[in-house]
């Protein structure tokens, strides 16, 4: 095995504990503040969402992040420009998975269409927020911020 295959799954490994540990962090904590003080979910559901939401998260991280990258790659250099972009990628991938997660975890009726709303809207607030945290994650990680260039390693 070439020494570029294994630099190219070291990377590949490294974007997918990024992109996850970014992803768990930030929708956690503002999943509960919306499942609590939005859709009105008890306790014990927002303990199940969230325990069902980490699963859900672990395998569509990755994916996000590549989404996130391709759509970023639309947005100008211009603040407004890349928050529109942000926004957009976050809203089109997450809220539908979000409508899943909160459904299965006993939200329904009013509070089920809430939950969704409330996270479309905070999605869209949370769009470039997330960006930014999901960029400085990656730093962290030794990983470009996507969207920009390819991910690589200190480039």
């Amino acid at each position: 095995m070439s020494s570029d295959v294994n630099a190219e799954r070291k990377i590949a490994r490294r974007s997918f504990i990024a992109d996850t540990v970014a992803l768990l962090l930030f929708f956690t904590t503002t999943g509960v503040i919306n499942e609590r003080f939005i859709a009105g979910m008890s306790w014990e559901e927002i303990v199940n969402a969230r325990l069902l939401g980490a699963v859900l998260m672990i395998p569509v991280a990755r994916p996000y992040g590549l989404w996130r990258d391709w759509m970023m790659r639309h947005a100008s250099k211009t603040q407004l420009s890349r928050l529109l972009w942000d926004s957009a990628a976050l809203v089109s991938f997450q809220v539908p998975i979000y409508a899943i997660i909160i459904g299965m975890a006993g939200a329904e009726g009013k509070g089920l269409i809430a939950g969704i709303l409330g996270a479309a809207v905070m999605m869209l607030a949370l769009g470039r927020p997330y960006g930014a945290f999901l960029n400085w994650v990656r730093s962290m990680f030794g990983l470009s911020p996507g969207g920009e260039k390819p991910m690589s390693l200190g480039n």
